[in-house]
């Protein structure tokens, strides 16, 4: 079994391309140990295993899994709300840099889970962040009247994605997150006993006596020793923002533990205990902690709570004299398991060329090939020319007839191994695009990009099929020099199509799991020779197969939005599909 790779270990890989570059030879990956699990992909990050979907209407969830997940393990099935106003991604949350939201410095429930994982080796640890369409929670229960039956349905559809022995499930939620975790709560009479502990990180102001919350936690905790309840709070009766206050004279997380705590009390007995500014309640032998920061300077540490002061571990976990990843308040303990900021790193001055590159890669097998073709592209080896993005425009009406444009980016070409002086388009799977573009910050385009990114182009070229030999990387090869031969004397960076059919997402891929999308190959007359397909199975490459990415964020209207979000929506999908919203917006 391979152990889980902490940032220490990955100099090791980091090695592997180098050697590549050194002796011309693709390296053998790293042995597979534990497969796959089932409608996961591999990570860019951490060799981590993850899975994105539109779970049930208006909720998308995505899942974190460790790279050697072992179902022999006992599991942990963390199950993460976000707050208002927060993308799934914003969430995880990644290394801040120029251009970056702020959104994605606050939380990082992502490295903080990361760090259990490195303290606790003996378990499976997976989380589940979902989110609410609109990013409002609150807003998306009030939206259906059976809203509490419908988080039910969310929490049973991610407990079917972890395989082995039943996971245990621990529910969390910051901010608005909490209104996900009081829909489980209404939804029936007590609380599922697979429930083992539920975390509100300043995410309790729904909690009411009128709905019996308190008689539910307290019957729930009561049920067996091994569940807990933790509540982090901090005094927010009198913070500002711009000169007015934040909090009504009832709302606010400090009121809404108070409720909780006078509501418990009349069942159990809490101990109170200091540290700092921080006032720690315990009871029924620690399975109950309500942690309430004082706040003395009167600050919004609305958001600090979570990320500065390692809330969600503090959460996670039982103190002891000595915790096992450290102590809740500043500084962060998991600054080493946060992921890097989305971009195309610099190319590394030992890179190899394309043809060098490819020609080291027709006797591996293909998922070794996948591999190596990943790790190279990640570290930077792509020519100078796919990073300028070329900007396309177009609009749609929605259904009540109002206009909307939308300005997207695209690569000039398809991804490539290379220099600009010598490199290889890249067929390659599905799940390596997918792992590539999450890297870069990108997306996977669908088959209305790919006909716009057709009408746009400035070099449109005759495609050129090749019979024999299709799925053989020296036929990659052979099929970009007949491409070279006829791009010859254009400009490089100029938005060229007809040359390869594109991997693209559809909502045609949940009909038979596993499959790839498949689809152009425009001839000059602009009709596709390839009509959208899933016949192929997800490992399926050949020559003909390009990956062009888009960026993720689209401009709509002038706005900035997430090609997530453009694609799910009933009023902007049209922008950008053509097959109606997109559920299965990811590979």
């Amino acid at each position: 079994m391979v152990k889980y790779r902490s940032p220490r270990d990955e100099s090791r890989f980091k090695m592997l391309p180098v050697l590549l570059t050194a002796t011309i030879v693709a390296p053998a990956a790293d042995p597979v140990t534990t497969p796959p699990l089932p409608g996961f992909r591999t990570s860019a990050w951490f060799e981590e295993r993850v899975r994105e979907e539109w779970v049930t209407e208006g909720v998308r969830a995505i899942a974190n899994a460790p790279a050697n997940f072992d179902p022999k393990k006992p599991t942990q099935l963390v199950i993460y709300a976000t707050p208002n106003g927060n993308s799934v991604e914003q969430t995880f949350g990644c290394a801040t840099g120029p251009g970056l939201d702020w959104h994605f410095d606050i939380q990082h429930v992502a490295a903080q889970v990361r760090k259990l994982r490195e303290v606790r080796p003996g378990e499976n640890i997976v989380l589940v962040c979902v989110e609410a369409d609109g990013l409002s929670w609150p807003a998306w229960k009030r939206r259906y009247k059976d809203g509490p039956d419908r988080v039910r349905k969310v929490v049973d559809v991610l407990r079917q994605w972890v395989p082995g022995v039943s996971a245990r499930v621990s529910l969390a939620g910051h901010s608005g997150g909490g209104s996900f975790l009081f829909g489980l709560l209404d939804n029936a009479d007590r609380i599922p006993d697979w429930v083992e502990r539920m975390v509100f990180l300043d995410a309790n102001y729904s909690y009411s006596d009128a709905d019996k919350h308190g008689e539910k936690l307290l019957s729930w905790l009561n049920g067996d020793t091994s569940r807990r309840l933790v509540v982090i709070a901090y005094d927010d009766r009198n913070i500002e923002l711009d000169g007015k206050k934040v909090i009504g004279p009832d709302g606010g997380t400090f009121r809404a533990t108070e409720r909780m705590r006078t509501r418990f009390a009349k069942d159990v007995t809490f101990a109170e205990t200091k540290a700092g500014d921080v006032t720690t309640c315990t009871a029924l032998g620690g399975q109950l902690a309500l942690l309430v920061h004082a706040n003395p300077k009167n600050k919004i540490l609305h958001t600090a709570l979570v990320g500065e002061m390692n809330g969600l571990l503090r959460g996670l976990t039982d103190p002891g004299v000595k915790p096992e990843w450290g102590t809740f308040g500043a500084p962060r303990t998991f600054t080493a398991w946060v992921q890097p900021g989305p971009g195309i790193p610099k190319r590394p001055a030992d890179a190899t060329g394309g043809t060098a590159f490819f020609k080291s890669l027709d006797k591996l097998p293909l998922l070794e090939r996948e591999e190596v073709i990943a790790r190279e592209i990640l570290r930077g080896n792509v020519p100078e020319f796919l990073r300028t993005f070329q900007k396309i425009t177009t609009k749609a009406r929605d259904a009540s007839g109002k206009e909307h444009t939308v300005v997207f980016e695209v690569m000039p070409d398809y991804l490539a191994v290379g220099s600009d002086a010598d490199f290889v388009r890249v067929p390659m799977t599905p799940q390596t695009a997918a792992r590539i573009a999450d890297a870069f910050g990108c997306a996977v385009p669908t088959r209305k990009v790919a006909d716009e990114v057709y009408r746009a182009a400035v070099v449109k070229l005759e495609p050129k099929p090749l019979t024999e030999d299709r799925e053989r990387p020296s036929t990659f090869l052979k099929h970009n020099v007949l491409i070279e031969e006829q791009r010859r004397g254009r400009k490089l960076g100029e938005l060229a199509a007809g040359i390869k059919k594109d991997v693209v997402v559809s909502n045609r891929l949940t009909e038979k799991p596993g499959r790839v999308a498949i689809y152009g190959w425009h001839k000059l007359d602009g009709k596709a020779i390839q009509l959208l397909t899933i016949v192929h199975g997800e490992t399926y490459v050949d020559y003909s197969h390009g990956v062009r990415l888009m960026k993720r964020t689209v401009l709509v209207d002038n706005q900035p939005r997430d090609v997530r979000h453009v694609l799910y929506s009933s009023a902007l999908h049209a922008l950008l599909s053509d097959e109606g919203p997109v559920t299965r917006p990811a590979y």
